[in-house]
């Protein structure tokens, strides 16, 4: 029996479409659960951290990239293979100090908002998404690169896009190894 040569996209996008609802009652669910919008915030960041420690190890096998030999590059495959691997979206990245320690990626399209209008006035510090940050810094420590991981803007707040902070916490000499 074969399969017409469309039929893989569609599974992937009703796949996207079932998670980012899913994703959606979570959301609500966790909102129910917690008053503060900080204990939100934390109990997401907290989940990403566990799926990016686990995801890293797909993402490593599927991808077949080479080791990263900077943070500019390191901060290039997460957008460009990552993203786009998971999400179906491509950010753009931008350094944001002369050290190049701290990055930017920003979306111009938010696949996990796709069925959200607006948070509502009583939530206006939750931060949605924040289980792309906590993703994003488990895998990243997975591979031995600390990092802090925040939202800079947020178009569910009113920002015109939504920007993902990356900032590597150690020099990259750091990151080598030394030999006694």
């Amino acid at each position: 029996m074969s399969r017409s040569p469309g039929r893989k996209q569609e599974n992937h996008k009703i796949s996207r479409e079932l998670f980012v609802l899913t994703y959606g009652a979570l959301v609500a669910q966790l909102c129910k659960d917690y008053e503060k919008d900080e204990d939100v915030n934390a109990c997401l960041d907290k989940m990403g951290y566990s799926i990016g420690i686990r995801l890293i190890d797909d993402f490593l096998a599927r991808s077949a990239v080479k080791k990263c030999r900077s943070y500019s590059e390191t901060a290039d495959v997460i957008a460009q293979v990552a993203f786009k691997m998971y999400l179906g979206v491509t950010p753009s990245v931008s350094c944001s100090n002369t050290t190049g320690n701290e990055f930017s990626l920003i979306l111009d399209k938010n696949p996990l908002v796709d069925f959200v209008e607006e948070l509502p006035a009583e939530r206006a510090s939750l931060c949605y998404c924040n289980l792309l940050c906590g993703v994003i810094r488990g895998a990243l420590e997975m591979v031995h690169l600390a990092a802090e991981v925040s939202f800079l803007q947020d178009r569910l707040k009113g920002d015109a896009v939504t920007e993902i902070g990356i900032t590597f916490l150690r020099k990259p000499e750091d990151r080598k190894h030394r030999r006694n």
